[in-house]
């Protein structure tokens, strides 16, 4: 498949080449600036010490910013199952959007269309698992909200791009906000760590404001209409149904 792509290289990658075996997962992120061309800009300075494979414009247009074979650096501290610092593991692509500090906004149809098929190409010829898309929240929780709740996550998984749960809607309204007890919670995160969420605290972070983090990580992946942090039974069902996914 002929993959129509524009350069605009940044010298912000490591200088060697990895084996294409190393590449393991694909990142998706949302630039979170005020701007396209400010994005652009930052993601191509020498001294922003930031990068990423491609960029997807507001007008669908696929910006290849690092070859495929030099690790970008877009992840940062980052965990997901067995992996760290999953730089070095994965491809990761920006999509302009000002983020949820600058007015965080709906994807375009055309942006959308862009990363699928650019997700398809790249999954196909680095043997890439439909599991291991992930968004930077789902690997760094504590610092990021990337791409966020408003990234349609159900849509990709049914194009084979990423995981989404099978249960039926009434099923889920039917089981939010209702509470659960200490044993589910604890059930619950149990799950999110086979699924491959990190059970590691950053150090400024105490364990429980570390696990609402983790939880309002996976609700913008997976229970986007509420993402509040806490724990209820929709979302003990959601991590049930996944399990059977990840593994």
């Amino acid at each position: 498949m002929a993959l129509k792509t524009t350069l605009n290289y940044s010298p912000n990658f490591d200088s060697k080449k990895r084996n294409k075996k190393k590449i393991k997962f694909i990142i998706f992120h949302y630039t979170g600036m005020k701007n396209e061309s400010e994005a652009i800009s930052r993601l191509t300075n020498i001294q922003s010490e930031v990068s990423c494979h491609y960029l997807i414009k507001n007008n669908g247009e696929i910006v290849n910013i690092v070859p495929d074979l030099y690790t970008a650096w877009h992840a940062g501290k980052s965990s997901w199952k067995n992996y760290k610092f999953l730089n070095q593991n994965s491809i990761g692509i920006e999509i302009t959007n000002p983020g949820h500090e600058f007015g965080y906004k709906k994807f375009s149809k055309r942006q959308i269309s862009s990363l699928l098929k650019l997700t398809k190409f790249l999954m196909k010829k680095y043997k890439i698992s439909s599991k291991n898309i992930l968004g930077h929240s789902d690997i760094a929780p504590q610092r990021k909200k990337d791409p966020g709740e408003q990234f349609p996550w159900k849509y990709f998984s049914k194009h084979k791009v990423g995981v989404w749960h099978t249960l039926k809607k009434q099923e889920l309204i039917k089981n939010r906000s209702l509470k659960t007890h200490q044993i589910e919670k604890n059930f619950f995160f149990n799950n999110l760590f086979i699924i491959g969420y990190s059970k590691k605290t950053l150090k400024k972070l105490n364990k429980d404001k570390h696990l609402k983090e983790v939880t309002k990580a996976f609700q913008r992946r997976f229970r986007q209409e509420l993402v509040n942090g806490k724990i209820d039974q929709e979302c003990l069902l959601i991590s049930v149904n996944l399990i059977k996914k990840y593994n």
